[in-house]
């Protein structure tokens, strides 16, 4: 075990302190800039659309919850195999409060914009810009980030491989909405994924970053490892019922299409509680009291969390870690599967969400193109240092998109207009 709590750099310990590896992992993550920005940042409603939904930093706090209640769960259901895999409380609330760190401004859409603009420099993807600022970026360490434990690091990469491997082929369209990032880590940190590869068996390690072809451009990692697992599960979880929440709050969606798409189909598959709950839950969303509508919520979550089971879904794997996931039983993750999907159709392919990605991306190719026509004038001077020194090394694009993805919408909308707008009085 030791070796999973090595970190790059040794780094002496505090007099006094007394925290264990995963508790100091998880203040380095809760007191980092990339965290608090988060407040910032869209989740699926833009920033300042109302003062009610919820930002990337609310989704997160979300997720480390449901993350802890998982845990709990799994602690209590299976102890041997729990303790066998070291499941810790502290190590997947890290997790779950760093996963969406290295999101750019506007989303998803600020992703392909971004993904767009980097297509001859390495390409950009979210989880992989995560992992950069975790051990690169974020200054807890000269240069080795926050300076995680290992394990810490392995539960955080939801995709083991490199983008250019990924990456099968470039669209010939222009169109955004054909740029969907390759999901996988960039090939300048290959250093450092190779640091936290290297307790692994060698076949673990090639079978870990084993990948298929998805569609004609992308290619998909095939496994992660057990805390990952978990952080994920939380994800989808707060993603599918709590962001459901906003889009009913706001209107955007009504009980008539919630009960043809979701609850309907839910009802037909037979599953334990779920199936004959949902109608009435469906019933408690929608009320005009909000107490109903929070009772609903949480009946959910509790739902899918308490489904939440260990299984060994890898046995090719030495490793126990990558051999076990946490994972939903069949039926429960096909009905998380359509909550999931009608937020998508009904709340991100909403006209006015689309509208305001698409101002989004806009904005942020043009701060791109800016700054990389003349980066040593309108780079601030820390970024500017950083600039010149990745010139030398090739990586002078990987800066300008370092710097846009760590600002909020607010920032980023204001930059533009003083690179772009006349001052009006």
């Amino acid at each position: 075990m030791s070796l999973w709590l090595a970190r790059q750099q040794t780094q002496p310990e505090r007099q006094g302190d007394h925290r264990s590896p995963f508790q100091r992992d998880k203040a380095r993550v809760l007191h980092s800039a990339a965290f608090r920005r988060l407040q910032a940042k869209t989740q699926v409603l833009g920033v300042g659309m109302n003062d009610f939904h919820r930002t990337r930093l609310t989704h997160s706090l979300e997720a480390s919850q449901i993350g802890q209640g998982i845990a709990a769960q799994l602690r209590q259901k299976y102890p041997q195999q729990s303790e066998q895999l070291a499941l810790n409380d502290n190590l997947i609330e890290a997790l779950c409060l760093a996963h969406d760190i290295g999101h750019p401004p506007f989303g998803h859409g600020g992703e392909s914009a971004l993904n767009y603009m980097m297509r001859e420099h390495g390409g950009f993807e979210g989880n992989g810009q995560t992992f950069r600022i975790v051990t690169k970026l974020e200054p807890y360490s000269p240069d080795a980030g926050m300076n995680l434990c290992r394990r810490t690091l392995l539960g955080l990469v939801k995709y083991p491989n490199l983008q250019s491997r990924l990456r099968l082929s470039q669209p010939a369209s222009e169109k955004l909405t054909d740029w969907q990032p390759a999901k996988g880590l960039f090939d300048d940190d290959q250093d450092t994924f190779d640091w936290l590869l290297a307790p692994l068996e060698q076949q673990d390690r090639d079978r870990f970053c084993e990948f298929f072809s998805f569609n004609q451009y992308l290619a998909k990692t095939r496994f992660k490892s057990f805390d990952c697992s978990i952080m994920e599960l939380a994800d989808d979880i707060a993603y599918s019922i709590h962001d459901l929440e906003d889009a009913i709050v706001t209107g955007i969606v009504n009980q008539t299409s919630f009960i043809s798409e979701v609850a309907e189909p839910i009802k037909a598959q037979g599953i334990a509680w779920l199936s004959q709950s949902i109608l009435g839950l469906a019933d408690k969303l929608f009320s005009g009291e909000h107490w109903e509508r929070k009772d609903a919520i949480g009946a959910l979550v509790n739902g899918f969390i308490t489904a939440v089971e260990i299984r060994t879904t890898h046995p090719e794997f030495i490793h126990p870690l990558l051999a076990n996931n946490a994972a939903l039983p069949q039926d429960y993750h096909q009905a998380l599967e359509e909550f999931k999907g009608y937020v998508y159709r009904r709340v991100i392919q909403q006209s006015e969400v689309q509208r305001m990605e698409y101002k989004g991306q806009q904005l942020v190719m043009a701060l791109f193109d800016a700054f990389c026509s003349d980066p040593l004038r309108l780079l601030p001077e820390n970024t500017r240092q950083r600039w010149l020194k990745g010139q030398s090394q090739g990586q002078a694009h990987r800066v300008i998109a370092d710097y846009i993805s760590g600002m909020t919408d607010e920032f980023a909308s204001r930059l533009y207009g003083q690179l772009f707008l006349p001052r009006s009085n």
